[in-house]
C-alpha cells in the first residue's frame, strides 16, 4: 500500500470516529492519527498547498517566455474632427480642420532565441486612411514580413532564467514537502502538549484518590492511637495538594485540548483521549544515510546550487551593461498601398530593413568596472556562505542522528524506571497500612512514581519529535524506505 493510500485510510478512520465523538463520545486518537489529520485539515496545510499552486503559476508564466506568442492589436476606429495646427512654407501656423479616420490592424508572431536572447517575429498589417473632406481612401499593407531582432554585447536574460528557475520550481516543490512534514513536528509537540497534561490529570485523580483512602486508614489509626495528631495532619496537607494538582490538571488538559483542535482543525464537542505512542520505532538510520538523502531531497541542497548560479549571473548582468550595447534588427517582407482593398494585396513591393543601434561608452569614470568587480565579490561572498550553510546542515542532521539514537535509549531507561517507581510505591503504601513506614517515606515514593511517569511520556516525546525531525530534515521514510511524497 502507498504512502497516500496508507494515509487515506487513517483520515478515513479519523472521520468516522470524530462524527461519532461530535455527538459527545470521547474521540480516541493516536498519535500518527492526529499528524495525518493535521496534514489534511489545518490551516498551515491549507497554506502550504496555496504557496504550492502560487509557485507553480509562477513557473508556467516562465515557461510561456519561451513559447510561440501571437497577437493582434490595432486602432479601429480611429476618427477624428478637429482643427489641428499646420506649419506652412514661411514658417507660419495654420489651424486647419481634419476630418478623418485612420483605422489599423497588425497581426503578428513571435518566437524568443533562449541562446541568444534574440527574437524572430512575423507581421502582416493593414491600414486604413478615410479623408471625408475630399471623399477618398487610401490603404497601406504589408501583407507578409519577417524579421529577427538580436541584441549585441549585452545580457541574455532568458538563458540565465533558463539555468535558475527550473531549480527555484523544483525548489519549491521540496519546500512544500518540508512544509508537510513541519506540520507533522509542530503537531507531534501539541499531541504531547495534550498527553502530558492527561497523564497528569490521570496522576493527580489517582493520588487524590489513594490519600482519600489512606486518610479513612489514618483517621482509624489516629481513634486507637497508633499514629500522632501531626501525622494526620500531613496526610489532610497531602490530600489539599492532591485536589489542587487536579483542578491544576483539568485546566491544563482544557487548553492543550483547545491548542490541538485548533492546529488540526479538528471540531466538535465530545473529549479527546490520546493514546500512548509506541516506545519503538522500527527502522535504522545513520548520518551518512540521512545526509545523502537530505542532498538528493531538501530545498536547501537545491538552494545552494541556485544561490551560486544567480551569483554568476549577477557577474555576466554586470559585464553586460558595460556601456558597449548593440542591437541588430533584420527584416524582409513585401508591402503596397491602393485606393481599394483588392489592390493593395496585388503585386507588393519588397520591403527591407536593416539597422544597427549601438552605444559606445567614451568616458565612464570606471562605473563598468566597479559594477563587475561588486559583482564578483558578492559571487566569492556567496560562495563562503554557501559554505557556511552547508557545515551547519550537515552539522544539524548528525547531531539529530545522534540524538535520535539517545531518545531510543532513554525510553527504554525511564520505562523501567516507571515499572520500578510504581512498583516501589505499591509496597510503600502497603507498609504503610500496616503501619512500618512513615508518611514522609510514603510521600517521596508518591512523588517519585508521578515522577517517573512524567519522564516516560517527556521520553517518548523526545523520540518521536527527533523521529520526524529526521523526516523533515531529509524527506524519506526510513521506516518504509522511500521519498516522502505529496500528490
Amino acid at each position: 500500500m502507498s504512502y497516500r493510500s496508507w494515509n487515506s485510510w487513517i483520515v478515513a478512520g479519523c472521520l468516522f470516529v470524530w462524527k461519532a465523538a461530535s455527538a459527545g463520545d470521547t474521540l480516541r486518537l493516536s498519535l500518527q492519527q492526529v499528524v495525518t489529520l493535521a496534514k489534511e485539515r489545518s490551516i498551515a496545510a491549507k497554506q502550504a498547498a496555496t504557496t504550492k499552486e502560487t509557485k507553480y503559476w509562477q513557473w508556467r508564466v516562465y515557461r510561456s517566455n519561451y513559447q510561440p506568442q501571437l497577437s493582434l492589436n490595432g486602432t479601429l476606429p480611429a476618427y477624428s474632427k478637429t482643427f489641428s495646427q499646420v506649419l506652412q512654407p514661411d514658417g507660419t501656423i495654420l489651424f486647419q480642420p481634419i476630418y478623418n479616420n485612420n483605422s489599423n490592424l497588425n497581426l503578428s508572431f513571435s518566437q524568443t532565441i533562449a541562446a541568444t536572447g534574440g527574437t524572430i517575429f512575423g507581421t502582416t498589417q493593414l491600414q486604413r486612411f478615410d479623408d471625408f473632406d475630399r471623399h477618398n481612401t487610401l490603404y497601406n499593407a504589408v501583407p507578409f514580413g519577417v524579421g529577427i531582432s538580436q541584441p549585441l554585447w549585452q545580457f541574455n536574460q532568458l538563458k540565465w532564467d533558463n539555468r535558475i528557475q527550473p531549480l527555484k520550481y523544483e525548489e519549491s516543490r521540496q519546500a512544500f514537502i518540508e512544509s508537510m512534514e513541519q506540520i507533522s513536528v509542530t503537531v507531534s509537540g501539541y499531541f504531547f502538549d495534550l498527553l502530558l497534561a492527561q497523564v497528569n490529570l490521570q496522576i493527580a485523580e489517582t493520588n487524590l484518590a489513594n490519600t482519600l483512602a489512606i486518610l479513612r486508614i489514618a483517621d482509624a489509626k489516629l481513634q486507637l492511637g497508633k499514629i500522632s495528631k501531626n501525622e494526620l495532619l500531613q496526610l489532610q496537607l497531602e490530600r489539599l495538594k492532591a485536589m489542587k494538582a487536579a483542578g491544576i490538571a483539568r485546566r491544563d488538559v482544557e487548553i492543550a485540548t483547545l491548542n490541538l483542535r485548533a492546529y488540526t482543525g479538528l471540531q466538535g464537542a465530545g473529549a479527546l483521549q490520546l493514546e500512548l505512542p509506541p516506545a519503538a520505532i522500527a527502522m535504522q538510520v545513520s548520518a551518512q544515510r540521512v545526509l545523502e538523502q537530505a542532498f538528493a531531497n531538501r530545498s536547501d541542497a537545491i538552494a545552494f546550487v541556485r544561490r551560486l548560479r544567480e551569483a554568476s549571473r549577477d557577474i555576466a548582468q554586470a559585464r553586460g551593461q558595460n556601456g558597449l550595447n548593440a542591437s541588430l534588427t533584420a527584416r524582409l517582407g513585401y508591402s503596397n498601398s491602393a485606393t481599394t482593398l483588392s489592390r493593395v494585396y496585388r503585386d507588393p513591393q519588397d520591403q527591407q530593413l536593416l539597422e544597427l543601434d549601438f552605444t559606445v561608452p567614451i568616458l565612464d569614470w570606471g562605473r563598468s568596472k566597479s559594477r563587475i568587480q561588486t559583482a564578483r565579490a558578492n559571487e566569492q561572498f556567496t560562495r563562503y556562505s554557501v559554505e557556511q550553510d552547508k557545515q551547519v546542515f550537515t552539522q544539524q542532521i548528525v547531531t539529530q542522528v545522534t540524538l535520535f539514537e539517545m531518545m531510543r535509549d532513554q525510553v527504554s531507561l525511564t520505562a523501567e524506571a516507571d515499572s520500578i517507581a510504581s512498583e516501589k510505591y505499591q509496597i510503600a503504601r502497603d507498609r504503610y497500612v500496616l503501619g512500618n513506614l512513615s508518611i514522609t517515606d510514603l510521600s517521596i515514593a508518591f512523588q517519585e512514581k508521578d515522577q517517573a511517569k512524567r519522564d516516560y511520556v517527556a521520553a517518548l516525546r523526545d523520540l518521536w519529535g527527533a523521529y520526524y525531525q529526521l523526516r523533515y530534515l531529509s524527506l524519506y521514510d526510513f521506516e518504509r524506505e522511500e521519498k516522502i511524497v505529496y500528490r
